[in-house]
């Protein structure tokens, strides 16, 4: 059966392909084999600039046309390179093949082509091309995407910014609070945490087979190979060169990446079940798109699937995240192969969490306020200025104020303004005290 959005096993590249299409870019088979291309194209490019003295003749010249390599990558390279593959057994071997055949085709650089992955290990064009294509993909667009949805959040903290709205502890009535307040504390929230995940260096290694630039120095050994190392991944790639590690990068920040992107996405679970619950009590009703159908068998229903499809969907990308952020950092010895194949689906955990934020977002975008809803909740629950009143009385020396209210309001008979009212008439305070008490409602009991 041919691959397509209905034969692929995921849903990601399946039901969800529109939505997660813009990732293939960064996280699918064709952009590894681009991004190595591209880190094996540089490290020529920079061995040329910090001449060996092989390298000294090059002709500056081809410079350009070296980087059209990867600048015109296509998917008839990207085959080419599997086939070299059926041969060597050895992805990234196929890619140094490739690039020789290029040299070939350009035409006069035979005397630099054993210059093309000089003294590297698989490991320092996979743990460069990996760190490199995962920022391009957070900055371009993870970013953009929760950038968008917490905007949309401010917008409606701004909106909403007075409007009275009953609070629930314990899932029971409590002191009434701002609709746009509530919203304002996922904005919070999700921008500190962003904050600590944009602080987080995406981490590459690059030394040789295990670390110590063991080839390069045996043949340069008057090179100071570790400045060359660091200025190539820090300056030229825009990483950040760990300095001591084995053969593989020992991820521990991008250990911190998944974690960070785990608590943003236990925020969103957060957002996203409060809001299924609002609309469930009435508080938001959803906009009505003509065609659409709720429920199979009863028409009268719009149900919070967004919401819930996003909800489903962190739940995955939060598993992945979890086993990657404690997978990684550990390897057997100076490295065994068990991060390879995990390092491949970096990409998966990302898909679902896209698809999670564009449903949250779609979800926010169908909200209509119920303000009549939301008022008769706190008509019904004049309860809640309870301790209002106390607080005043505690503030007027009145005995026992908090066993009086709780013998009025803890009780199974209904509480309302007029038992407020007649309540507050009893009390042994003075008429301006009574009147401060009066103007409290359960609409304005609302804080600051």
């Amino acid at each position: 059966m041919e691959l397509n959005s209905l034969s692929a096993i995921s849903p990601i590249d399946g039901r969800y392909r529109n939505t997660t299409a813009p990732l293939a870019a960064y996280f699918s088979e064709y952009a590894l084999i681009k991004y190595r291309v591209y880190v094996e194209i540089e490290y020529f490019i920079s061995l040329c600039e910090h001449p060996l003295p092989q390298l000294l003749n090059f002709d500056k010249n081809y410079t350009e046309k070296l980087r059209d390599i990867y600048r015109n990558f296509n998917e008839a390279d990207a085959a080419s390179i599997k086939e070299i593959e059926k041969t060597t057994n050895h992805d990234v071997k196929a890619v140094e093949y490739f690039i020789k055949k290029q040299f070939d085709a350009i035409g006069g650089l035979d005397d630099y082509k054993e210059f093309i992955h000089f003294g590297l290990t698989s490991q320092d064009i996979n743990n460069t091309a990996i760190p490199y294509t995962f920022k391009l993909a957070l900055t371009e667009v993870y970013h953009p995407e929760i950038t968008n949805l917490v905007n949309q959040l401010k917008n409606f903290a701004i909106e909403w910014n007075a409007v009275p709205m009953l609070a629930h502890t314990h899932g029971q009535p409590a002191s009434p609070t701002r609709l746009g307040k509530e919203i304002s504390v996922f904005v919070e929230r999700l921008e500190y945490q962003l904050g600590l995940l944009k602080a987080v260096p995406y981490s590459a290694k690059f030394g040789g087979a295990t670390g110590n630039f063991n080839a390069h120095h045996v043949a340069y050994p008057q090179i100071d190979w570790k400045a060359f190392g660091n200025h190539f991944v820090n300056g030229v790639l825009g990483l950040h060169r760990s300095q001591y590690t084995t053969q593989i990068e020992h991820y521990d920040n991008f250990a911190a990446q998944c974690d960070a992107l785990k608590r943003i996405n236990n925020i969103l679970i957060d957002l996203d079940r409060d809001m299924w619950t609002y609309i469930s009590m009435n508080f938001f009703k959803q906009k009505i798109k003509a065609g659409e159908i709720g429920s199979s068998a009863m028409p009268h229903k719009v149900n919070p699937i967004d919401f819930e499809n996003s909800e489903g969907n962190l739940g995955i990308a939060n598993a992945l995240f979890e086993h990657l952020a404690a997978k990684l950092p550990i390897s057997r010895l100076q490295r065994d192969l068990t991060d390879s194949t995990v390092l491949r689906n970096i990409g998966v955990p990302v898909a679902h969490t896209l698809i999670a934020i564009k449903s949250t977002v779609k979800g926010l975008n169908k909200l209509l306020l119920n303000e009549a809803a939301i008022n008769a909740s706190l008509e019904a629950n004049w309860a809640v200025v309870a301790e209002a009143i106390q607080t005043i009385l505690r503030r007027e020396a009145y005995p026992n104020p908090y066993e009086a209210l709780k013998e009025l309001t803890r009780t199974n008979t209904e509480v309302n303004a007029q038992t407020i009212a007649e309540f507050v008439d009893g009390l042994n305070v003075s008429e301006t005290v009574k009147d401060e008490i009066k103007a409290i409602t359960p609409r304005n009991y609302t804080g600051i």
